[in-house]
């Protein structure tokens, strides 16, 4: 017998598994540690939401399987909430798919659409399931850059010349997990042009629609008319609403990209619990000030977090979308890599963060750091942090 199954041979190992590993040892000796590190909102989900769900939970009727492609109301909610938030037309019969999480929902499309030796396009650095979606249905990924400027265009154009077989798929995600990177609708209108004239079709990650803090809602793909010829677009539920662990998400767009979704789904699950899509049903068309009321609180805390590991010694960019700062490793730590500067942090500060290289090779010497702890926390971290910087000097300098 072959030591690795196929599919696990092309899995690298997971690059967050060491720091995971030393954070649950750390905490297992009795350390409090800060976890800035996986993107986990730490509030509840709006109280009315909650009580929805006990509410249906309490339906004897509602503990049967339930749609693999979402119940008609939740369909018909995400509908009405691409009308309200992007002026877009969808329907919830054949444009609409209900997934458990954009993660999960990203996946299953690739096992959908991919052929094996099928060429994908995929941002680097990005959401480790971009690529790694389409490596285990078995594509080969091309990297191209994840910021939006000439280089991104230039690097369509180079990949679409001069790779065999020709791509099939354009993956991007905008705000950026990890870069917090944004576009604007110019920037769609170029990307579904030149999916049109490549014949490529476009896969557009909006989870952090709702998370922005320059006053300029982030776009979507399909606000580009036209663009539901060639994309589908995934949005969620977890970060929104802070309904992480309930995985609702949404695939939308292409009638053919989602019917192939959806089909493939109906073999492989009956659909989230029916309760839970009732309850997605209340946020969606619950009141925006619950939206509003998250966007403050992520904002405070960026804000914090910016300022205070500033004091600390280490300047950090300011984003403008998302929950996340994309920090370069600080110069003196640089040669200890990704990875190697978060398990310093671990060890010496008792604060989590993801390294960069994990969501892709031109992460390295970069660091991701979630807004998922209170502001007194995020103080404190940047405290701790402080002290280990000026513990590193003082060791340096002797």
């Amino acid at each position: 017998m072959t030591d690795e199954f196929y599919r696990i041979r092309r899995l690298p190992p997971y690059v967050f598994a060491e720091v995971n590993k030393m954070k649950a040892a750390e905490r297992a000796a009795g350390a409090d540690i800060i976890d800035l590190g996986m993107g986990n909102p730490d509030t509840p989900p709006p109280q009315a939401v909650i009580d929805k769900l006990a509410q249906v939970a309490g339906d004897p009727k509602a503990h049967r399987y339930s749609a693999s492609r979402g119940i008609d109301g939740l369909r018909k909610a995400q509908a009405r909430y691409y009308r309200r938030r992007f002026n877009v037309d969808l329907d919830p019969d054949s444009e609409i798919c209900v997934t458990l999480g954009s993660k999960e929902g990203l996946a299953n499309l690739a096992q959908a659409i991919t052929a094996p030796g099928d060429v994908i396009l995929s941002p680097n650095p990005s959401y480790p399931i971009h690529a790694f979606g389409f490596i285990i249905a078995g594509a080969t990924i091309r990297s191209i850059p994840t910021s939006p400027g000439p280089d991104f265009f230039q690097s369509l154009e180079h990949q679409m010349r001069y790779t065999v077989p020709k791509p099939t798929v354009l993956v991007i995600g905008y705000p950026s997990n990890p870069t917090a990177e944004t576009v604007d609708l110019d920037f769609y209108k170029e990307v579904v042009a030149f999916a049109k004239r490549h014949e490529l079709w476009v896969i557009s990650d909006l989870a952090y629609a709702e998370i922005y803090f320059d006053g300029n809602p982030p776009p979507s793909i399909l606000e580009v008319p036209g663009a539901k010829d060639v994309a589908i677009e995934f949005t969620s539920l977890s970060k929104t609403f802070s309904m992480a662990g309930w995985r609702i998400g949404f695939a939308v767009g292409n009638p053919e990209l989602v019917g192939a979704l959806t089909r493939v789904k109906s073999y492989l699950d009956y659909g989230a619990f029916t309760p839970i899509q009732v309850a997605a049903v209340a946020a969606l068309d619950g009141p925006e000030e619950e939206i509003a009321k998250r966007r403050d609180m992520y904002r405070r805390r960026r804000d914090v977090l910016v300022e205070s590991f500033g004091r600390a010694g280490w300047d950090l960019p300011v984003p403008n979308a998302s929950m996340y700062i994309w920090a370069p490793v600080p110069q003196r730590f640089a040669h200890m890599g990704a990875v190697g500067f978060a398990k310093a942090l671990i060890e010496h500060a008792h604060v989590a963060v993801s390294p960069g290289v994990g969501f892709g090779e031109q992460g390295e010497n970069h660091v991701r750091i979630a807004f998922v702890e209170n502001e007194q926390r995020i103080r404190q971290a940047a405290r701790q942090i402080r002290t280990f910087f000026q513990k590193q000097e003082r060791e340096a300098a002797e």
